[in-house]
């Protein structure tokens, strides 16, 4: 496995926006790095299932990674709290990296200021959220502009991740 991607994690993360490009990374041959704002940590889904994170985002190194993906829930909202996780977003945003968001991802998007002037899309109870900090929202399975990737609910992960493939490889 030559390819990481950081997957972001907090409690009342959304478990199939997780889960599904957790194992749909490792099926291509892509090593998923869970991250949390601590490391070692079990974060529970809104459904409850757990994922331990492996790495705290204060500690993974952009220039490590190929990528970033922002799964939806509530997490993107305690993410946003944490100065390390807007860095590490933004970072890989400048980078060049994949920075992918689901569902209320979004929220960690404009909270690391990456999409003034980008069409995106998102659950739409965010669209305000997204429009504010300066982007064009879209309602589309997914939307690809640049190095952002961006889909609004659990029915459009299969899409969303063939993007994230795609821009991977």
């Amino acid at each position: 496995m030559s390819k990481k991607v950081a997957i972001l994690v907090a409690d009342l993360y959304q478990d199939l926006e997780v889960w599904y490009p957790y194992l749909r990374l490792k099926e291509a041959g892509i090593k998923p790095i869970v991250v949390g704002p601590e490391a070692g940590v079990t974060y529970k889904g809104k459904y409850g299932y757990p994922i331990q994170s492996e790495v705290a985002a204060k500690d993974i190194k952009v220039d490590e990674i190929d990528g970033v993906i922002i799964p939806g829930g509530y997490a993107p909202d305690i993410l946003r709290r944490y100065p390390e996780t807007i860095s590490l977003v933004k970072e890989a945003y400048k980078k060049g990296k994949v920075v992918a968001a689901i569902c209320h991802g979004g929220w960690l998007l404009a909270s690391a200021r990456i999409i003034a002037g980008k069409t995106v899309t998102s659950f739409f109870a965010i669209k305000d959220d997204l429009e504010n900090a300066g982007a064009n929202f879209v309602d589309a399975e997914v939307v690809v502009d640049g190095n952002i990737i961006t889909s609004r609910m659990p029915e459009d992960l299969p899409l969303f991740m063939i993007e994230i493939l795609k821009a991977l490889t």
